[in-house]
């Protein structure tokens, strides 16, 4: 805890710290150490020494973390470049379709040193290229999208920690592009790697079809490029939608299958069971088993720690210590924040962890049934039956309270059938779904794969059928406004707190636990712009009107659902509040909020137009770079001004007063962020 609260800290400093606070904080961390292992004479002293060093190392580690990853990162540009690369792999879709992860070779005529390492470019429709390929295609690289609104979710943090540079679009088919250079040996073994991956996806679609074979590729390669929206909506909506994920779900039932299987073989077999130790070769294999899923699913983060919570609970086995224990979660933890300091800051890292902390905690104060000697085999069967209802029923409410917190802040979802269907879905994925397809991945190659992969797509064809079920009933899906920045940091240790703490005093941590739910919800604003100018949201009640229903709808849905507001993606009540044409926009009488918006950049508005929009107006968003001389109305923002200072949300201060919050002044200046510096004052 204190390691990740150490990082924590890193990653909330508004600039970035100088090299040698990292070297300064890991040598304190280390004397701090020392201190506590030789001179520390009382049990409190030195559990407060090492628990500052934890703190001050875990920010140093971050630190040095971000120095090893920094790489080059793309300019925000609107001109078309020549990529030249080779396809790492297939990424998972957006909503402006395909997308593929490229090694650059070259883009342009940017020089080397300001090449990206990665770059993810979405397709336009038409061939996929699959992994390993050498392209050519005429694209526009960006750098990687700001957050979509003030204090929301930084996804170009995260493409920073994955060597991501830029982000783009094609504007053309991919072509062949005959390299004239080997891609390096360890690039070119990954990318043999996804090739085999993409191609087993391939299979188990065309065995399966689509609608089912694109979820069941999903849970075993980790592409998504196949999965039906309508299909995803309704697993978000039942409060499934961790099932698309690789996370400790799937790792957990592959390698407890494995191990299961291999025991229960060893232990039929007399002969073998009196000379090898059963558990521990089932460990071995199931810790094999484990580190082949990661290889199998692209080790995507959240594959990577569960492999590691995994295989630390394996190995636990193995040198015969307690496999389920809070120590053994913790070293997990430890290990993951170790290699990944920034896994403190990702919804993956904080609910898995959370839940599996509190399963655990549960595990340790559950009553352990007295077995009787004697009892007919179908009373025990109706006693373990209740048993495992009762234990399946006690750990997916428990569970699902453990990431209430974080689906709330982070997702502003809450799925209200989810404690249900998961319940329901359990035992399907558990002993239908994962087995078959882990045997179908296992058999494929030689042709055997399709009876199991059958059976896996009959399981699938139940839990879609659950989704759609609970997805239609009455309120299934409830939107909830994120709470103060402070809250989810306090839910997080009070949750940790109440699993971790023994007695009475384990209850102190139940308020801090709650503060994401009971914490006043901050004033909602007015209106929001996103980073570039192009789309606007407008608040009216408890919805928001988009300006530009068609345009920037993800990051437009996203701040409206952080809001705690329903995105009206229709254009009736904006065409009801607002005069719009294919460029512009601007309030009739009644309006929510007196806001005009142009989104031309190159050409100019008809005679009179600007005029009008300022006139009738107290907000004017301007896409372009162009200020007028004269305006009318008290608050103009600029092209220029959302190049410095990303998102926008403007709250009413008053007449003609106005509080305006920027992203980028929200960010600080990170080695992830862009065109900080300055901020618009009004």
């Amino acid at each position: 805890m204190a390691f990740g609260c150490g990082a924590a800290v890193y990653f909330a400093l508004p600039r970035e710290p100088k090299t040698w606070v990292a070297l300064v904080s890991l040598a304190i961390a280390g004397a701090l150490l020392t201190a506590a292992s030789r001179w520390s004479r009382s049990r409190p002293m030195t559990v407060a020494l090492v628990l500052a060093a934890s703190a001050i190392g875990g920010f140093g580690a971050a630190k040095l973390r971000t120095l090893k990853v920094t790489a080059p990162i793309a300019s925000t540009s609107a001109h078309p470049e020549r990529l030249e690369g080779w396809v790492v792999d297939v990424a998972n879709p957006g909503q402006g379709g395909q997308r593929l992860f490229i090694a650059p070779a070259r883009v342009g005529d940017w020089p080397a040193g300001a090449t990206p390492i990665r770059v993810r470019v979405t397709l336009r429709g038409g061939y996929v290229p699959a992994p390993g390929e050498a392209i050519s295609l005429l694209s526009v690289i960006n750098a990687p999208p700001p957050p979509a609104s003030p204090g929301a979710y930084d996804f170009a943090r995260d493409a920073f920690f994955e060597s991501i540079g830029g982000v783009g679009f094609a504007l053309g088919p991919p072509a062949t592009w005959y390299a004239p250079v080997k891609p390096p040996w360890r690039l070119a073994a990954t990318m043999r790697i996804n090739a085999l991956r993409w191609s087993l996806t391939r299979r188990i679609v065309d065995t399966l079809g689509v609608r089912t074979g694109g979820l069941a590729a999903a849970m075993t390669t980790g592409h998504e490029a196949f999965i039906p929206k309508a299909q995803v909506d309704d697993l978000r909506a039942a409060g499934l939608a961790h099932i698309i994920s690789i996370s400790g779900l799937h790792m957990a039932i592959v390698g407890g299958f494995v191990f299961a299987i291999v025991r229960f073989a060893i232990a039929a077999w007399p002969w073998l069971a009196l000379r090898v130790p059963g558990k521990k070769v089932a460990a071995a294999l199931g810790l094999l088993a484990v580190l082949s899923y990661l290889v199998l699913s692209g080790r995507p983060p959240p594959a990577e720690r569960a492999a590691i919570t995994a295989a630390v609970a394996f190995v636990a086995m193995l040198v015969d210590r307690q496999a389920i224990s809070l120590h053994a979660l913790a070293l997990a933890a430890m290990v993951v924040l170790l290699i990944q300091p920034e896994a403190v800051t990702e919804p993956g890292f904080q609910m898995s962890f959370a839940a599996t902390a509190a399963l655990v905690a549960l595990a340790e104060v559950w009553p352990r049934p007295v077995k009787e000697i004697n009892t007919p085999w179908p009373m025990r069967l109706v006693q373990g039956l209740g048993t495992w209802t009762a234990a399946g029923i006690a750990a997916s409410f428990v569970a699902g309270v453990a990431t209430a917190p974080f689906a709330m802040q982070h997702f502003n979802r809450i799925a209200t059938w989810g404690l249900v269907s998961n319940m329901i879905t359990e035992p399907i994925s558990g002993f239908l779904m994962m087995p078959g397809l882990a045997l179908g991945a296992l058999l494929t190659p030689f042709g055997l794969g399709e009876p199991p992969l059958q059976v896996a797509g009959f399981a699938i064809d139940l839990l879609n059928r659950v989704a759609q079920i609970a997805a239609g009933a009455p309120k299934a899906l409830i939107i909830v406004a994120s709470g103060p920045e402070w809250t989810l940091p306090a839910a997080f240790l009070g949750l940790l707190w109440l699993c971790l703490w023994k007695g009475p005093l384990r209850w102190a941590g139940l308020p801090l636990a709650l503060a994401v739910s009971l914490a006043p919800r901050p004033p909602t604003p007015d209106a929001w712009v996103s980073a570039d100018g192009a789309a606007v949201a407008i608040r009216s009640a408890r919805d928001a009107i988009l300006l530009r229903p068609d345009v920037k709808l993800f990051g437009a849905q996203l701040w409206a659902r952080r809001r705690g507001l329903v995105p009206l993606g229709t254009g009736e009540r904006r065409d009801a509040a607002f005069d719009c044409d294919h460029v512009s926009c601007a309030p009739r009488p009644g309006a929510p909020v007196r806001l005009a918006a142009a989104w031309n950049v190159r050409r100019p508005l008809k005679s009179g137009r600007l005029e009008d929009l300022c006139g009738a107006s107290e907000v004017v968003i301007l896409r372009n770079d162009f200020r007028p001389e004269s305006c009318a109305a008290p608050l103009v923002l600029t092209g220029a001004d959302f190049a410095r200072g990303g998102s926008v949300e403007l709250y009413r201060q008053g007449p003609g007063r106005w509080r305006i919050v920027w992203a980028q002044d929200l960010r600080g200046r990170r080695p992830w962020t862009w065109g900080s510096e300055g901020r618009v004052e009004r």
